[in-house]
């Protein structure tokens, strides 16, 4: 009989990448995926610690099995991920229930682990190999059935000061081009509509060639939509512009962190870069990508921030206007320089600075989709609502959200829609019927 595999993936979209090459390792030695954790003989969390809220969760999802362990002596509960490379044995201290623990340069070994541990039960943690070699031959268990994800390279060399991921990912490594050929082409094959190339930084991808060019070479590959992330500024290279104004299926839409905008405080993040840099990157790619679609992140209270160092931020998301950002409140990162800096920034003021900033950035974001009220768009389908299954949604090239009344679309169509309603965070129109 197949063994069943629960798989709860915490954090970004490289997670989500490992969780389905955990899965298609894991499906070699005979485990299936199941949504029920009572039904698992293998649990598998893969971990996030970018802000102390997503090791908060973990550790309360831990928790929560330990009752369960003790139902089913013989179930497998494993620990993955950028909080299980951080922790290492910590975690069997907190939690001696957890049988395993592999940091991110070890998950191409789980297979083996889990095969170890059903024949001797005892703890593995493995943390080492942070930065080794990237396993090739590695066959994804994808989940969806629309758009998925390859990773080009892994780690970064940046060392923002707020961030830990250097230090839970490694060093940068590059995949070979062939390899990221070979994984994109079978993806078309599975049937996926929609590519996303992942890296810390792709541009700073150097697998033997740029970025740019890289770029270009899977955009000829059959793929409906590719898309990329992330972008570090300091990177983005004119040739990269130049290749998506050119590109025929790959997505005007650029994700560019700026994280704030107060040149002061990007000196102390160590983000290599001035906002009047970003401004001017800015002007040059919306000149030549005239309908791009530009996102950002943002961090509010950071250590030493003023509130003439946040008002800038209001003032420079006004003079962008970004389509949409992802706003966070600064988490200490333990190992992080940041999180020595003096004058950390009171619990109060960061949450008030934060609703502040959503306001400014929502007011543009509805200006932004009210604009496209009586265009039409061509949006990818990915399927029924959560809500209502009359309801259909699906995103257009610049990757918004859109909801339109399902009629005989299915899930990977791309439909043409005219917009007849805008939200913040999502449009809503009609397909237009020919």
């Amino acid at each position: 009989m197949e063994k069943k595999l629960k798989l709860l993936t915490y954090g970004c979209q490289m997670n989500v990448a490992d969780s389905e090459r955990m899965a298609g390792l894991l499906r070699q030695i005979g485990y299936g995926l199941t949504d029920d954790a009572d039904d698992a003989d293998l649990i598998l969390i893969n971990t996030c610690c970018v802000r102390a809220t997503a090791e908060d969760k973990v550790f309360g999802q831990i928790g929560r099995f330990k009752a369960l362990k003790r139902l089913k002596p013989n179930l497998i509960l494993g620990v993955t991920g950028c909080m299980a490379q951080k922790e290492g044995a910590n975690l069997i201290k907190r939690a001696p229930h957890v049988d395993f623990v592999l940091g991110t340069g070890q998950s191409s070994e789980v297979a083996r682990v889990v095969r170890s541990l059903e024949l001797e039960r005892r703890h593995i943690v493995d943390t080492s190999n942070v930065s080794g070699e990237i396993p090739s031959e590695v066959f994804p268990l994808r989940g969806g059935s629309v758009s998925t994800f390859v990773p080009i390279m892994y780690g970064c060399n940046n060392f923002c000061t707020y961030c830990i991921v250097p230090h839970v990912r490694g060093r940068e490594r590059s995949r070979p081009p062939e390899e990221i050929f070979a994984e994109v082409r079978q993806a078309v094959a599975e049937g996926f509509k929609e590519i996303t190339l992942l890296g810390q930084n792709v541009n700073s991808y150097a697998g033997g060639m740029t970025f740019a060019e890289l770029l270009t070479a899977c955009d000829k590959l059959g793929v409906e939509r590719v898309r990329f992330m992330t972008s570090h500024p300091k990177d983005l290279s004119d040739a990269l512009i130049a290749a998506i104004a050119d590109g025929q299926n790959i997505c005007e839409h650029i994700h560019l962190p700026v994280q704030h905008g107060s040149n002061e405080i990007l000196r102390r993040m160590n983000r290599g870069y001035t906002v009047e840099k970003y401004l001017r990157l800015v002007e040059k790619i919306r000149a030549a990508i005239p309908h791009v679609s530009l996102t950002t992140d943002l961090i509010v209270g950071f250590p030493g921030e003023t509130d003439d160092d946040f008002s800038a931020t209001l003032n420079f998301l006004r003079e962008v206007k970004f389509d949409a950002a992802f706003t966070f409140i600064y988490s200490k990162r333990s190992g992080t320089p940041a999180a020595t800096f003096p004058n950390q920034i009171d619990d109060e003021t960061k949450h008030r600075r934060l609703a502040e900033l959503m306001n400014v950035q929502n007011e543009i974001s509805l200006a932004k989709n009210s604009a496209l009220v009586d265009t039409a768009v061509d949006v990818l389908v990915e399927g029924a609502s959560k809500t209502d299954e009359k309801i259909f949604t699906g995103r257009t090239r610049s990757n918004k959200l859109v909801l339109f009344t399902h009629g005989s679309e299915r899930a990977g169509d791309i439909v043409r829609v005219k917009i007849t309603h805008a939200q913040t965070f999502l449009l809503k129109g009609d397909i237009i019927r020919t």
